[in-house]
């Protein structure tokens, strides 16, 4: 006797297998093996026909190289942090790109972002779903961008008149008044440093810190960023500390001018004359090596006796390695060059004319990591490489070093305030910067 329910019970049961097999894809046979671990009944070929990609030709990647293929079926590897799937384990659901440092702003499907347009809008779109026109829908209106400007990736741009967020403004002057107030001095709409809106300028600010990025004035003229080329790199102010730079020029302050504010009206002699007393033979006044004042030069640092001359021009530091030792020990300096003890020469006194080793020795000290002897630049001598003096930028215990590669400023590597080791500077006390051209001292003259 059959429990009561049984038979209902195997109805459910035959339905529910019927209902299984129907939703098998028709391209899925199980007869192609007649049981587990079978022979395939599939050709080779046949089998990765059924695994390759549509159009691909004979030998190309099986179910996209991202799994195996079994009969004709493919199996996809399945690996941390996500998985493969899909017929030919085409799908990969971490690939979508990132965009603003999220993956899709809509669904991310087998590597695409599909958006969210359930409303059927088409609103939403985008590489990455990024854009939303419904940013751009005025909310008392309910028109695109008030009806007076187009919308693009959710911003709406304004036909001539009109402005706001959503073009919702109107401005109380023609077109041609608003283009011409802001049009500045050489004739350029906000001089291509802002925005117009209704005859105003709003300026783009480069450098939202406002350093060397504060631009302003009516028609965005003034570039503060201008105002470099006053900078005074002895008092570390700009105007030399005797004015206020103004849209790149500087106002100088009562009893001061010149430039950059460095010229004492009290002087008699004119700021020309003045820079041509400071320059003497060399190109920069001072030697690039101090300040002038009156055709008088102040030599920096302060107080630093290895710097002197009536134009700056003797700098003993350049006697000194990096160690600060001069003349190698086997010399004296005299205004930034060194005199060598007999027995030894070079810029430093670094090398000893009498050498302890044999050439093999030597030239074993010279080569390179690449094996070429000083890189091809320069001679050995006692297991030292002296670089060529025709390039006189060649330097570096192998001359392997390129000092243009140092920074520069007025001209001078490392501003004559350092030197220049293997591309970098090496600042002497009291300056600072990349190229050695701020003073820090405490003291000024």
């Amino acid at each position: 006797m059959r429990p009561p329910g049984f038979s209902n019970f195997l109805l459910l049961a035959s339905s529910l297998l019927f209902a299984g097999l129907s939703a098998v894809p028709q391209s899925f046979s199980p007869s192609l093996r007649s049981w587990p671990g079978a022979a395939c009944r599939l050709s080779r070929a046949e089998s990765e026909r059924r695994c390759r990609a549509p159009g691909q030709p004979p030998g190309s990647a099986l179910c996209h190289g991202r799994g195996r293929c079994d009969c004709g079926v493919c199996i996809c590897h399945v690996t941390e942090p996500g998985m493969f799937f899909g017929p030919l384990c085409e799908c990969h659901e971490w690939v979508c790109e990132t965009y603003d440092g999220s993956t899709c702003a809509g669904t991310c499907h087998c590597g695409r972002c599909k958006c969210d347009n359930s409303d059927g809008s088409g609103l939403v779109y985008g590489k990455f779903c990024e854009c939303d026109d419904r940013e751009c829908i005025d909310d008392e209106t309910e028109e695109m961008c008030g009806g007076h400007g187009k919308c693009y990736c959710g911003n709406c741009y304004c036909k001539a008149g009109w402005h706001g967020d959503k073009c919702e403004f109107q401005c109380d002057i023609t077109p041609w008044e608003s283009k011409r107030r802001c049009t500045s001095p050489d004739g350029k709409i906000c001089s291509n440093r802002g925005t117009c809106v209704c005859g105003e300028c709003s300026c783009h600010d480069v450098d939202p810190t406002g350093d060397w990025g504060d631009i302003h004035g009516d028609t965005c003229e003034c570039d503060e960023r201008d105002c470099r080329a006053v900078y005074d790199r002895y008092s570390d102010d700009f105007c030399s500390g005797h004015g206020q730079c103004n849209c790149g020029r500087c106002d100088c302050k009562a009893g001061w001018h010149g430039k950059k504010c460095e010229h004492p009206q009290s002087c008699t002699l004119s700021a020309e004359e003045s820079i041509r007393r400071c320059q003497g033979s060399s190109d920069l006044p001072c030697s690039g090596r101090g300040k002038c004042e009156c055709g008088k030069c102040t030599c920096y640092p302060p107080e630093d006796h290895r710097v002197y001359g009536k134009t700056c021009e003797c700098d003993d530091r350049r006697c000194e390695d990096l160690d600060g030792v001069v003349c190698g020990g086997h010399g004296t300096c005299s205004c930034g060059r060194c005199v060598c003890e007999r027995g030894w020469f070079g810029k430093l006194c670094q090398h000893p004319r009498k050498c302890n080793m044999t050439e093999e020795q030597s030239k074993n000290l010279c080569e390179s990591a690449d094996g070429i002897l000083c890189s091809g630049k320069g001679s050995c001598h006692c297991g030292k490489c002296i670089c060529s003096a025709e390039e006189w930028y060649i330097s570096g215990e192998f001359c392997d070093c390129d000092d243009r590669d140092c920074d520069k400023h007025d001209g001078l590597i490392c501003t004559g305030n350092g030197i220049c080791s293997c591309g970098n500077c090496e600042c002497w006390d009291g300056w600072n910067g990349n190229a050695c051209e701020i003073w820090l001292g405490a003291e000024y003259p």
